[in-house]
């Protein structure tokens, strides 16, 4: 049974850094694609970052420059490095992960991802 499992959220003012981390048990975990989501309050769940099984990167746009998503197969890891946070980035986080192994399609729509963590809080205040 394939289970992710997120930490590192919190409350930080404007400007700060928060690292989260998600990690993955239940399968061979360098094998697939691993995502992060944020869902705001009253808002629907939006892409914010992929790295794929290869390594390969892609964000959304809002958060390039400030946002590093990185994965440690060793670990079954995946990591979110958020650096200056703005109040727009106050959401519930998720790692996600699709059922299928590989593959070179960029997956950015929350219903192309089968397994979801839990979520974390992460509040930015202004």
């Amino acid at each position: 049974q394939v289970q992710l499992v997120e930490s590192g959220g919190g409350l930080v003012q404007a400007g700060g850094s928060l690292r989260l981390s998600c990690a993955a048990t239940g399968r061979t975990f360098w094998k697939y694609d691993m995502a992060w989501f944020r869902q705001a309050p009253e808002k629907e769940r939006e892409f914010v970052a992929t790295i794929k099984w290869q390594g390969d990167i892609y964000y959304k746009d809002s958060v390039k420059g400030r946002f590093t998503i990185s994965r440690d197969n060793a670990k079954n890891t995946v990591y979110l490095q958020m650096n200056s946070l703005i109040p727009e980035d106050t959401a519930v986080y998720y790692c996600a992960s699709p059922t299928r192994e590989g593959g070179s399609t960029w997956l950015q729509k929350p219903n192309e991802y089968d397994y979801w963590g839990q979520g974390t809080q992460v509040t930015v205040s202004s």
